[in-house]
């Protein structure tokens, strides 16, 4: 009963992970899941600098891209940010208005945008998840581009059964900088992830750590996937 007991929880613990689908983690398929709580990456902590080729970097579109997700646990809270410095638990800019997702699987956010003054630089885009058993983290490094992608990824995909609401989480929020690059607007309803209906005018701007309304509530609307 006791081995049943430890294998059951060990389930548990393994299956309330998440995964970056797209653009490509850092840690690839083997993921070490006891180290996602450490921030800012989780197992592993990019240097923009280095030239090591293990890792696979993949073109970001500053007027629109894809991030796809698995999430093992039943709700998250996602929090999208990037930099194009030397990752640190102060440098980041919010991409794109916090997401929760019920239900376990694929979330794919379509649209997620950049500042468009990182064009040709090279950076990390980081997703934070937030949900009752902690908060966990995994990156992507990348290379910012112009334009928008038309060539959506096969990884881009919503799973039966998972929905997905515009959101605020204090907590997330706390984990951007002072230094915004530019405003985080809720996407319209094309902007919105696969499927879903937005409000443009509940656009939000991270501003020392934390949001603000401009003119609207922060929550958006409901994601129909």
């Amino acid at each position: 009963m006791r081995s049943l007991s430890l294998l059951l929880s060990l389930t548990t613990l393994t299956t309330a992970h998440f995964t970056i689908n797209y653009p490509p983690s850092l840690e690839g398929s083997s993921i070490d899941e006891s180290k996602e709580p450490n921030a800012p990456c989780g197992a592993i902590v990019p240097s923009l600098s280095s030239t090591d080729s293990k890792f696979t970097v993949t073109d970001f579109h500053v007027d629109g891209d894809f991030i796809s997700l698995h999430s093992g646990h039943p709700q998250y809270n996602w929090l999208f940010r990037a930099s194009v410095q030397e990752v640190t638990e102060g440098n980041w800019t919010q991409l794109y208005p916090i997401v929760q997702q019920s239900g376990l699987g694929d979330l794919c956010s379509q649209k997620v945008t950049a500042p468009k003054g990182w064009v040709g630089k090279k950076g990390v885009v980081g997703v934070v998840g937030g949900s009752g058993d902690g908060t966990l983290f995994q990156c992507s490094v990348v290379n910012f581009v112009q334009g928008t992608n038309s060539n959506k990824p096969s990884s881009c995909t919503n799973s039966t059964g998972v929905t997905a609401d515009y959101t605020s989480d204090a907590e997330l929020s706390q984990l951007v900088g002072e230094h915004v690059e530019a405003p985080v607007e809720t996407p319209a309803p094309s902007a919105a992830p696969s499927g879903t209906s937005g409000d443009k005018s509940a656009g939000v701007v991270v501003r020392g750590g934390g949001l603000m309304a401009l003119g609207a509530a922060v929550v958006a609307g409901v994601m129909i996937l």
